[in-house]
């Protein structure tokens, strides 16, 4: 056996497809609406990578989200800021600058992102200059066209460097879901995300039909149970794309909730990818229509 052979053995996917959406109803049945109140919409707020990743962003339009970050407390006090803007590397300077609180998070997508179709050396750089442009955390793609056929060492070793020039910045990757389609999938590169060296497993990019669903988080939170369980590490979890009303947000944190558990309902540990997702939950919180992001 292989290196990839002999880690997929050790961590075998548990579950069917069928048994991850059986599981899945199941969770929600019984717990969705317990989380499903103002004190978890907070909780959910605060967890938001509050994104823009448009081929029309401008300068403007990013300084104005780093304003409303600046606001935010003033504007509402009593309820928790959102964690961190996430842009393009182009727009991470004119964040930073216009940013008050110089420990506030600034993620930036990188290494080819959406598709992760370009030179690892391209990559490599990008997430270079992302970081030197102010980035605190960096968001990449596993290259899903290599994982599909098989190209495990490539995909290990690509993640392994980006996360050698992040240091210690967090490293998100995303899988992709909606394109890796089953469990065994979703799991495995799962698996093979953490063991490269991510601190995050993310689900999407946002830019394709089928991003962050409900079976996708549960998956991957497993993952991240028993990667824990036999090594120690404590990965992280963050699901991205399609995740944009109230009811969505507390499902997955449901999800996150009853697998994972209490210690991972922060956002050190916990983010949601979103760009309508924050409106969506502050309506809720303050209890009338409200689009201040």
């Amino acid at each position: 056996m292989n290196k990839f052979e002999e880690l997929f053995a050790q961590y075998p996917c548990p579950f069917t497809d069928e048994q991850v959406k059986a599981q899945v109803a199941e969770i929600e049945a019984k717990h969705f609406d317990e989380n499903n109140n103002v004190e978890v919409w907070k909780e959910c707020l605060h967890q938001i990578d509050y994104t823009t990743l448009s081929a029309d962003d401008t300068i403007a339009k990013v300084e104005k989200m780093a304003n409303a970050v600046n606001n935010f407390e003033k504007d509402f006090p009593g309820i928790p800021n959102v964690a961190a803007i996430c842009v393009y590397p182009a727009m991470a300077e004119y964040v930073r600058k216009a940013l008050k609180d110089p420990k506030f998070n600034i993620a930036c997508v990188s290494g080819g992102f959406p598709a992760s179709q370009t030179f690892l050396e391209v990559k490599i750089a990008e997430t270079a200059m992302a970081i030197k442009a102010g980035a605190t955390e960096i968001d990449i793609v596993l290259s899903v066209g290599k994982f599909l056929e098989g190209n495990y060492q490539e995909c290990f070793d690509e993640i392994s460097e980006l996360k050698a020039v992040c240091g210690d910045k967090h490293l998100k990757v995303i899988l992709e879901t909606g394109l890796l389609k089953t469990a065994e999938n979703i799991w495995k590169a799962s698996i093979l995300s953490m063991a490269a060296g991510g601190d995050f497993i993310k689900t999407s990019t946002g830019k394709i039909a089928v991003n962050a669903t409900p079976e996708a988080t549960f998956v991957m939170c497993h993952a991240i149970k028993a990667w824990q369980e036999k090594t120690g590490e404590k990965k992280c979890y963050k699901p991205a794309g399609g995740v944009s009303t109230t009811e969505e947000a507390v499902q997955h944190y449901t999800l996150v909730k009853e697998i994972l558990g209490e210690e991972w309902l922060n956002n050190e540990s916990f983010r949601f990818g979103a760009s309508r997702l924050a409106n969506n939950l502050l309506s809720s919180i303050v209890g009338k229509e409200t689009k201040y992001f």
